[in-house]
């Protein structure tokens, strides 16, 4: 399930929207492959830091691990939300990063067939010598 924009800057900080902000498609596009990488490995850390909060929430509402706060927690729906967000943009880095590095790979593909093809065209020549005299049609004299 997709969260909109609003909502996603309304229970990000300013520092964890800019991030997500920008896996968002027009921005995605003109990212550079290096910034992409530093992009996902920022939400990966974002994504681990709500998964272990929200984690941590619910063993405090089940009673399991004692309050990390002066008061046990009694819900975690926004800190799960969040890890949702941050899981959803990483998606999108994460694809946007396969995409690039797919073209890397078609154009590397086509110079090698151009080089193939180079080699191929080059190599045209015979290179098998005459087998010399053979019969054909019958007997032939062979001069002495």
């Amino acid at each position: 399930m997709s969260v909109p924009v609003a909502r996603e800057q309304r229970m990000l900080t300013e520092a964890e929207f800019e991030v997500v902000r920008q896996t968002h498609y027009p921005a995605i596009a003109e990212l550079a492959r290096n910034e992409l990488a530093d992009a996902a490995r920022r939400l990966r850390d974002y994504r681990n830091k709500a998964r272990d909060v929200a984690r941590q929430q619910r063993r405090e509402m089940r009673g399991k691990a004692a309050a990390r706060g002066a008061r046990p927690a009694r819900d975690n729906t926004g800190t799960a939300r969040k890890k949702q967000i941050f899981a959803s943009a990483l998606k999108r880095v994460n694809r946007e990063l396969g995409r690039t590095a797919k073209d890397e790979r078609r154009a590397s593909q086509s110079e090698i067939a151009r080089r193939a093809l180079e080699l191929k065209r080059a190599n045209r020549v015979r290179h098998h010598p005459s087998a010399g005299r053979t019969a054909r049609h019958g007997m032939h004299a062979i001069p002495s």
